[in-house]
């Protein structure tokens, strides 16, 4: 599951909606939904984007926090690691290797970490 995958699954519980209802109203198939919350399709088109938020009717810092989730959100990842240094170019082979069987923690772990670095500032 996505970032966004996850948050658009808890708007629609908040709500009490299934992922049939909401198909049906923007236009889309249940399937789709479901594979773009379990992470089996790739990021939200743009347009898609809109018709989501129009849906949930969301604005400002929620409208917000859904585009960049969308953004962080594609379940097939590459890392482009030409120009690099080796250690760079180890730790994204040793990643992409490893990641599906770290435990949670480590994963919560690294994340923070990484998020901690990225920041602005």
């Amino acid at each position: 599951m996505t970032p966004f995958g996850r948050r658009m699954r808890e708007m629609r519980a908040e709500r009490g909606v299934t992922l049939s209802q909401m198909a049906e109203q923007i236009g889309v198939s249940a399937a789709y939904l479901s594979a773009l919350e379990h992470g089996k399709r790739g990021q939200p088109t743009w347009l898609m984007l809109q018709r989501i938020m129009a849906y949930f009717n969301v604005i400002w810092d929620e409208a917000e926090a859904l585009r960049m989730l969308a953004d962080i959100s594609d379940p097939r990842v590459v890392v482009d690691t030409a120009g690099l240094t080796p250690e760079a170019t180890e730790l994204a082979n040793l990643l992409a290797r490893e990641i599906a069987t770290l435990p949670q923690e480590a994963v919560a772990e690294l994340l923070g970490r990484l998020k901690i670095l990225s920041r602005p500032g």
